[in-house]
């Protein structure tokens, strides 16, 4: 990561931005690579901040061929007088440590009573075994033209245990220990065991312990940031100039795995806005000794072993922070600021951005309604007696041919008698012969659609494109995830179709009757369900030309109450509603009460064989029909029910109270 980016960044008044320029610098952070917690910590310090909007814009980023990349950052933070002070500059693993500074404190104090040989002890009790060498700096030190102290090789042959006695024995003089140090210069120390031939990355016995320092940030601020990231943390050192220094748990096995956790840890603390120094990569290191002063200033030891207990332990919070999932918020940061609800695409049914299934058996004219809905939306209209708000509809066709989807849209207008006053807003996209499973579908039409505006987008039908066995719950909750991820990275809402299961669905509730696993009807904000009404006589001879059918739609919602069932025609190629209330009294197709009005009439071998296939569709589980469910499924005795199924003998077995489908 660039530090330049995120120090740019802190010099840049997110309260003075347009809403363009603020979007523009999320765009170039996720361009660089960075979280998106880096953009809401940042966006936070403005009063139009909202809880969820960083998140949800951020996923909405995909990236394009002219990206805005991070140098829009460092140009508005330049245009508001911030300057760049040369490259970030890392070291090589194996560099030798640099001068750190001494700017005296900056607000953090130093505890009132202080035992320098107890902080030195401690330190080495936390970091070493006692027989552990320890490599050390003192008086080993030069003085550069500028007047900047550096470190030589120092002492590195002595055990842990050796300078802890020491100290004990000459608790006033820490200086008959370690040796007298330069005030000017402090003294240093460092945090890996050495094997006592020198002091290179070779010479680390074991990789314990990697050193974290940022002297870019207040050390009060550094205090309360390592703690917040739970860095495991064996020991926190003031270097009595203007950082702090954390040595980090880094538990590594060897060289390599050192190096890769280390990687990772830096890389963590930059995007999550510590902005720290790489110098500090190497095992070797040296860093600074508690117990000591320099230029009058403490060097001391501010904690022990705070944070996450090991570097395992940490990493679990670490991939909870990283999985740029939502962050978790109280509810008492919205009770004077609740979020708004999406408005009503369709009213009292179905919310922008949210999820709607159409459900009904391959005679329902789905397709047809789908495009009705499509129509109502962009004309602002209502559809099936619902008003809808106007918006702009990209419509899917998976199934049917691209001539005839379109002249279906004109027909439809025509028959409705409605002017042609906005189809710019109800956009086509013809898939037929081109159709993907839909994880690989969504990728490409969320690309499509960016920027367009889009309020709802149509899925017509979701066969052509299901992923997995559409039983199998698991696989049904990873499909309907791609419908979650449309209506999240577009905004829009997202309808889609599904069939009925096989067999008669009248006795069957509105939610149960799609095809395949429950997860259909658990997964959307509202399913709608539309199931064919047996009609009577009579009104099967006033049936208009003879070819209309009728139909009632059922619902499961979610956001809302459920509705009436709403009564409707189907009359090519549309579908009417039922304002004069003829079919109420009228059953669903396989209802107990079309089944009650027509069982006097079940008097031929084919109707009594399709009733019986009907009745044990519905009531089989596990591979077996209970008889007396049949029987009040079809309003008939049990004995009338044993009858059929000895007469169907070649398709049924009759075993004690069940049926089974030979």
């Amino acid at each position: 990561m660039d530090n330049n980016i995120l120090s740019a960044l802190k010099a840049i008044d997110v309260a003075t931005l347009s809403r363009a320029d603020w979007i523009a610098v999320g765009m170039a952070l996720k361009e660089e690579g960075y979280p998106c917690s880096i953009w809401d910590d940042w966006s936070r310090n403005d009063s139009r901040y909202h809880p969820g909007e960083c998140a949800k814009k951020w996923n909405s980023f995909h990236g394009s061929g002219s990206p805005v990349k991070g140098g829009t950052i460092v140009q508005m933070a330049k245009d508001r007088g911030w300057t760049l002070f040369g490259e970030d500059g890392c070291m090589n693993w194996d560099d030798a440590i640099e001068y750190d500074g001494d700017d005296g404190f900056t607000g953090f104090a130093p505890p009132d009573a202080w035992n320098p040989t107890l902080d030195l002890i401690t330190y080495l009790e936390v970091l070493f075994d006692a027989n552990d060498r320890v490599g050390y700096v003192t008086n080993d030190v030069w003085q550069d033209g500028d007047g900047r102290w550096f470190p030589s090789k120092g002492v590195y042959d002595r055990t842990a245990g050796e300078l802890i006695a020491s100290l004990k024995k000459h608790p006033d003089d820490m200086g008959a220990t370690v040796g007298d140090w330069k005030q000017p210069a402090g003294a240093w120390i460092r945090f890996n065991p050495l094997d006592g031939d020198g002091v290179k990355n070779d010479n680390v016995t074991k990789f314990r312990f990697a050193l974290v320092e940022s002297d870019s940030l207040p050390v009060a601020e550094q205090d309360i940031l390592f703690r917040k990231l739970e860095l495991p943390i064996a020991a926190l050192v003031h270097s009595g100039g203007k950082s702090l220094h954390a040595i980090v748990h880094i538990d590594a096995k060897d060289y390599e795995e050192y190096r890769n956790r280390v990687e990772f840890l830096y890389d963590f603390l930059e995007k999550n806005g510590v902005s720290i120094d790489k110098q500090n990569r190497n095992p070797s290191r040296l860093s600074r000794m508690p117990g000591v002063t320099r230029n009058g200033n403490r060097q001391y030891l501010v904690a022990t072993n705070i944070g996450r207990k090991s570097w395992v332990d940490w990493m679990d919070y670490a991939e909870g922070v990283s999985d740029e999932l939502p962050e978790m918020v109280s509810l008492v940061s919205y009770k004077d600021n609740p979020p708004e609800l999406p408005e009503e695409l369709i009213q009292g049914i179905l919310r922008r951005g949210h999820k709607m299934l159409v459900s009904g058996s391959s005679k329902a004219g789905k397709s047809f309604l789908l495009m009705e809905l499509a129509i109502a939306i962009a004309e602002g209209r209502p559809w099936l007696g619902f008003p809808c708000r106007k918006g702009r509809v990209l419509y899917v066709n998976l199934e049917i041919d691209p001539a005839s989807a379109i002249c279906r849209f004109f027909k439809i207008y025509e028959a409705l008698g409605l002017e042609m006053k906005h189809t710019e807003d109800i956009v086509i996209w013809n898939l037929r012969g081109h159709a993907v499973p839909l994880d690989e579908l969504v990728p490409k039409l969320i690309r499509r659609v960016r920027d367009q505006h889009f309020d709802a987008i149509v899925i017509d039908p979701i066969y052509k494109v299901i992923t997995g066995d559409e039983n199998n719950a698991s696989e049904m909750g990873a499909f309907c995830n791609q419908f979650d991820k449309i209506c999240t990275e577009t905004g829009c809402s997202t309808i889609y179709c599904h069939h009925h299961s096989k067999g008669a669905q009248g006795a069957k509730k509105a939610m149960d009757r799609a095809s395949g696993s429950g997860v259909f009807a658990r997964d959307p904000d509202a399913q709608l369900d539309m199931i064919q009404l047996e009609l009577t006589d009579d009104l099967k001879n006033n049936v208009r030309d003879g070819h209309a059918t009728a139909w009632r739609l059922e619902s499961s919602l979610r956001e809302f109450e459920n509705i009436e069932p709403v009564n409707f025609w189907f009359e090519y190629p549309i579908h009417r509603l039922d304002v004069s209330g003829e079919l109420d009294g009228c059953g669903a197709e396989g209802s107990w009460q079309a089944n009650l009005s027509k069982s006097s009439k079940r008097t031929s071998p084919e109707d009594r064989k399709k009733s019986l296939d009907s009745a044990y569709d519905i009531c089989v589980e596990n591979g077996m029909a209970n008889i007396a469910d049949m029987a009040e499924y079809i309003g008939l005795s049990e004995k009338s029910i044993r009858r059929y199924l000895k007469e169907y003998d070649s398709d049924y077995i009759c075993k004690g109270g069940v049926a089974i489908r030979r």
